[in-house]
């Protein structure tokens, strides 16, 4: 875990989702390997063709970029798919129950922290495959405020989707911290914002060891 920036007073948390509330490797590869697939088979290319193709992407908008990694979503907008239509694959796609199951633990942890803060989710995943998500780990009743990759139609790092989930909690920026597992997509845009920051490696960070980084 590392602290980036403290707000002096914290109101409300902004959680990713994706290898922050759960960490699984099996279930992270598959979900970038399947949208894959789906655009191969429209575009009439191999898979790897396709992996082939993304990856130069990522790397061209990194170069371009000051060397801030790409989501998936916008190396699919720059192929031609919507990202509208990026959510609605996924939400066809995903299984979630296929990978993840309750996790006490974490609940123990959400719990606490939601008797003091606002609790907000803002991820690259449609709504829909983060209500199911967090279904699957037991904690979806702790979280006041979706945002989803179909809720501004923008993918992260894009500013809206954390302004939009401060509006809805009627939070100012400046009162939130993001906490996530990615610098350029989870961290470094809050920041901008005036909203402070944690990185996370995953899950377990949070178990046990957010909560007392919030007291400092």
């Amino acid at each position: 875990m590392k602290i980036f920036s403290l707000p002096e007073t914290v109101a409300a948390l902004l959680f990713d989702m994706d290898g922050t509330l759960y960490t699984h490797g099996e279930y992270a590869r598959v979900q970038r390997e399947l949208p894959l697939r789906r655009l191969a088979e429209k575009r009439g290319k191999t898979f790897a063709e396709m992996d082939g193709i993304v990856r130069r992407l990522g790397d061209e908008w990194e170069a371009g970029h000051g060397g801030k990694k790409a989501s998936l979503g916008t190396i699919f907008e720059a192929l031609g798919v919507s990202i509208a239509e990026s959510a609605a694959w996924r939400g066809e796609l995903y299984e979630p129950e296929r990978y993840l199951v309750p996790d006490p633990a974490l609940r123990l942890c959400l719990l606490a922290l939601a008797s003091r803060y606002a609790l907000a989710v803002v991820t690259n995943n449609p709504v829909s495959i983060a209500r199911r998500t967090l279904a699957c780990l037991s904690v979806r009743d702790l979280f006041g405020v979706i945002v989803g990759l179909d809720t501004c139609l923008v993918s992260k790092p894009d500013r809206a989707p954390f302004l939009r989930a401060a509006e809805l909690l009627g939070v100012s920026p400046s009162r939130c911290l993001s906490i996530g597992d990615r610098y350029d997509i989870d961290i470094a845009v809050p920041l901008e914002l005036g909203m402070g920051g944690i990185l996370v490696e995953g899950v377990e960070d949070l178990k046990g060891h957010l909560e007392p980084a919030l007291a400092r």
